[in-house]
């Protein structure tokens, strides 16, 4: 089939998020000025450099009640968040924290996730998460879309600080089979890391 993408494409759903996958989930928690937490899954999200690292998520559309999102408000007014790795056994929490819930609802309880405090920023992380990226915020890029009242906003952040849990870690390098992150497809559709092959990059000429 072929499709122009201002017009039709005659599917059940649209097909675009189930074509760019997989899809890292980032598990962005942030903090509002007074310190109330939020926590909130994003699967446009990935790393875009690294050196310094740094990391990208997508707060798109608008919050339930109006207005920015939580997360996109937070860290714009604050200038740091933590992106917490979403996994195999944490995905149930996860998906509790993506309900679109009015804004004095606390996600951490809500998912039945536990706060544990950063080193470097002031959000906390998610104690059962094996991996948090503590960010601070770089600028927000604000991307064309098709309906004004639902904007398209890119929120860059600089990762200052990693946790990783040691049970994840084999001869010094990530053990993906044990980490087991998770990412979107599309629809509902989710899958998980459980096979790793490995390929050497070719040397030239």
């Amino acid at each position: 089939m072929y499709y122009e993408t201002d017009g039709p494409h005659g599917l059940k759903h649209n097909p675009f998020k189930s074509l760019v996958a997989p899809r890292p989930i980032g598990w962005i928690s942030s903090q509002d000025s007074e310190g109330k937490i939020n926590l909130a899954p994003y699967s446009f999200f990935n790393a875009v450099a690294s050196d310094p690292p740094i990391v990208f998520f997508a707060a798109n559309g608008t919050h339930s009640e109006g207005g920015a999102k939580d997360s996109l408000a937070n860290v714009e007014a604050t200038g740091e968040f933590v992106c917490n790795v979403a996994t195999w056994e944490t995905r149930e929490a996860m998906n509790k924290s993506s309900a679109a819930a009015p804004r004095d609802v606390d996600e951490f309880a809500l998912a039945g996730l536990t706060p544990v405090s950063s080193r470097l920023v002031k959000p906390p992380r998610v104690k059962e998460s094996p991996v948090h990226l503590e960010c601070r915020y770089l600028q927000t890029v604000t991307l064309p879309t098709t309906n004004p009242a639902q904007p398209n906003n890119m929120v860059l952040g600089q990762v200052v600080a990693i946790h990783i849990d040691d049970a994840i870690l084999k001869d010094g390098m990530i053990d993906m089979e044990k980490f087991r992150p998770i990412a979107r497809l599309g629809y509902m559709d989710y899958t998980v890391v459980n096979e790793v092959f490995t390929m050497q990059r070719p040397s030239w000429p």
